[in-house]
């Protein structure tokens, strides 16, 4: 046992008694953190800091799967919170609040006329792929990106246990940036596609015209558009990656920042198609919890006030350029790279000769969670991130790089691991 992780070992080795996997959610999971060098559980949070269940630090950079935006216990979302908990959570009847909520997203997100709320991401993205079904009388739904836990998208993964095989084939994927690949679906089912359904951007940019084209394409078929923003919305811009790259798709699925990672998300979209919300059931006992609506409505009002996404580019990049400078001056670009936008980047690994990106992977996660830094290779910028933050991860990565690089090149290791690397579960992006 670990003695730097002692007590969340503890913690995981009861929680299996009781919980499969030890937790509610894989990217949380021991599958994500390699056993006997990483934390598993947390006792709080604050601004961009975390604390594990042994007392340890952290400046976390994966803010709870870009959930947060503001920073954990932002004020101004705490206090609408602790407001709204005098009056109540949950009612026999709907508040004022869903008003105002759907009012802010209506006004910030471009292709919303109407809205309705969920919980998860996977709430939203469900739901848009069945009132798209409904509007237009088809079956079959293309996907690209990662869109949550329901049978109809997780079919289509390797994740697809327990999910019949009719539903599976009722989805399928094409490749970003790669327009031909979404019309020869088309070509092969034509008049069959309800809905395309596709996260703008995360991993890649969008090729020139690519956003556009696949718009053009899908109304072209006759099928809807949907752009899950769980992620992005809030993020690439107040109004998402539809307002930074000027592609306004029909439905919109929000969630994460929506409420600086309060439960809820929500459907968008034009009111046409939103108005068969009122027939296909989409409808849920906490739908109308006001403690997340609350914390919605302070933090889409400080979106609208203060510059967050500026902050979150600005630091963003300041990060992305330093990390691409120290990959160039400690030699790992033949396995390492970044990716991204400012505000959510990424640092991928590659196979080499010696081993593969799993087990450098490890290594990474093994060396920057004991410098104090919490990441999965991602940086999930929030407006709490300071520049010490940046500097101290820039720090870190100086001290890191060059230990990846001399396990590469001298093809050891198993001598630098104190654990058993990451095992891969699906790619979702």
């Amino acid at each position: 046992m670990s003695e730097r992780y002692r007590r969340s070992e503890e913690l995981l080795a009861r929680a299996e008694r009781t919980i499969p996997l030890g937790t509610q959610t894989f990217s949380k999971s021991k599958t994500q953190f390699p056993y006997g060098v990483s934390p598993f559980y947390a006792t709080r949070a604050q601004g961009s800091r975390l604390w594990d269940a042994d007392g340890n630090e952290y400046i976390d950079f994966s803010s709870s799967l870009a959930a947060v935006t503001l920073g954990y216990n932002d004020p101004d979302v705490t206090a609408a919170v602790r407001a709204q908990l005098d009056n109540g959570v949950i009612f026999s009847l709907p508040t004022e609040l869903e008003l105002q909520v759907s009012e802010l997203l209506v006004e910030l997100v471009p292709s919303a006329e109407r809205a309705r709320f969920g919980k998860n991401g996977s709430d939203a993205t469900a739901g848009a792929v069945r009132v798209a079904r409904a509007f237009t009388g088809r079956d079959r739904v293309a996907v690209c990106g990662y869109h949550g836990w329901q049978d109809w998208y997780i079919g289509s993964t390797a994740r697809n246990k327990g999910v019949p095989e009719g539903t599976r084939s009722m989805t399928h994927r094409f490749d970003y940036n790669n327009l031909e690949s979404l019309d020869r679906l088309f070509r092969e089912h034509p008049g069959e596609f309800a809905a395309v359904i596709m996260e703008p951007m995360n991993v890649a940019e969008p090729a020139p015209g690519f956003l556009a084209g696949v718009a053009e394409l899908t109304r072209k078929s006759g099928a809807v558009l949907v752009f899950d923003e769980v992620i992005t919305g809030f993020r690439f811009a107040n109004g998402g990656a539809q307002e930074l790259f000027g592609v306004t798709p029909d439905l919109t699925c929000l969630g994460k920042g929506i409420a600086n990672g309060y439960p809820l998300s929500a459907v968008v979209g034009r009111a046409d198609i939103m108005a068969l919300m009122e027939e296909v059931f989409f409808s849920f006992t906490m739908g109308g919890e006001a403690l997340s609506l609350a914390a919605a409505v302070a933090a889409l009002t400080k979106l609208k006030r203060e510059p967050v996404v500026e902050t979150l580019r600005r630091t963003g990049q300041k990060i992305l350029d330093g990390t691409r400078e120290r990959i160039a001056a400690h030699g790992i670009g033949g396995f390492a790279r970044t990716s991204g936008h400012p505000s959510w980047t990424f640092l991928q690994f590659a196979d080499t000769p010696s081993c593969s990106q799993w087990e450098i992977k490890t290594l990474f996660m093994q060396e920057v969670l004991a410098r104090g830094i919490l990441s999965l290779g991602t940086h999930n910028v929030t407006c709490a991130h300071s520049d010490a933050d940046v500097a101290k991860l820039l720090r870190v990565y100086d001290e890191v790089f060059p230990i990846l690089r001399e396990a590469v090149e001298e093809g050891a290791m198993k001598q630098y691991l104190r654990c058993a690397p990451l095992q891969p579960l699906f790619r979702v992006r």
